[in-house]
């Protein structure tokens, strides 16, 4: 059993389930029952945490939060400081959201909103709003519309790597162009992208609780911090080359222009 109360196992099942009834939902139009279901079959408050979880990564890693820069405003700072480069706004983002992962704490100050129904360390909250935003930041500069659902559900997609292509098997979704082409041309309508996207969230619970982040977040203040910051920096730098390869060039919308926003970095 992991340490907020269900093991891998279960996560993983959960997330089965859910991939499972996306069809369900892009046929009848409503994720209402397909998510009902969900919740049923968990008696541990599960289903509570990946909902909150998910609302958690969308509203304030895509959208922003108080002093937590939204995407949008991020992805265009990062091209006014390139004078209108992509890639090298890019190269920014991603060297400011390493060096924030390498430092941390900023969790602490966005207060009660990330009340939890489990104790979710610090740094594992810091680590994924972080990999969240770097991810959708770098889809915008890339010319893909951050508010569409489809683009929101392909940007958690890039944050489970390897098991996306698990899930989206399972939820019935198949593309020869990749994870991001197969969510985005595949037009699955809202209730189906609910359920999708709690699947995802079933999975990332499923790495908080037996992976390495959590352990981190319960390590020792001082020597815990220091490799704990080492192994985010990491891993945010492995989810950033994924981003870049699920989002490639030319994206659905045109790349935002230089101009109208604040220029320079964090």
């Amino acid at each position: 059993m992991g340490i907020f109360g269900w093991g891998k196992d279960e996560t993983q099942e959960a997330s089965d389930r859910a991939a499972g009834q996306v069809q369900e939902a892009a046929r009848s139009g409503n994720a209402g029952s397909a998510l009902e279901r969900a919740r049923q079959a968990d008696e541990g408050g599960l289903s509570g945490a990946a909902s909150r979880f998910l609302e958690r990564l969308l509203d304030v890693g895509i959208d922003g939060r108080g002093p937590f820069e939204s995407a949008r405003t991020v992805a265009d700072k990062a091209l006014a400081k390139a004078g209108g480069d992509p890639e090298e706004a890019i190269r920014i983002i991603q060297r400011d959201h390493r060096r924030l992962g390498a430092a941390g704490g900023f969790v602490t100050g966005l207060g009660g909103f990330f009340t939890m129904p489990v104790a979710l360390p610090a740094n594992v909250l810091e680590f994924y709003l972080l990999a969240t935003r770097m991810t959708a930041a770098t889809a915008r500069i890339r010319g893909y519309d951050i508010d569409q659902p489809q683009i929101r559900s392909a940007v958690l997609l890039t944050l489970v790597g390897a098991d996306s292509d698990d899930l989206l098997k399972k939820a019935g979704v198949f593309a020869a162009g990749g994870k991001l082409t197969s969510v985005a041309l595949e037009r699955l309508p809202a209730p189906a992208l609910m359920v999708l996207n709690k699947a995802i969230a079933f999975r990332l619970l499923g790495r908080l609780g037996s992976g390495v982040i959590a352990k981190l977040g319960r390590a020792v203040p001082v020597v815990g911090g220091v490799i704990g910051g080492g192994v985010d920096v990491y891993m945010l730098s492995r989810i950033a080359n994924q981003a870049e390869t699920e989002f490639p060039r030319g994206g659905a919308a045109e790349v935002p222009q230089v101009g109208g926003g604040a220029a320079g970095g964090r």
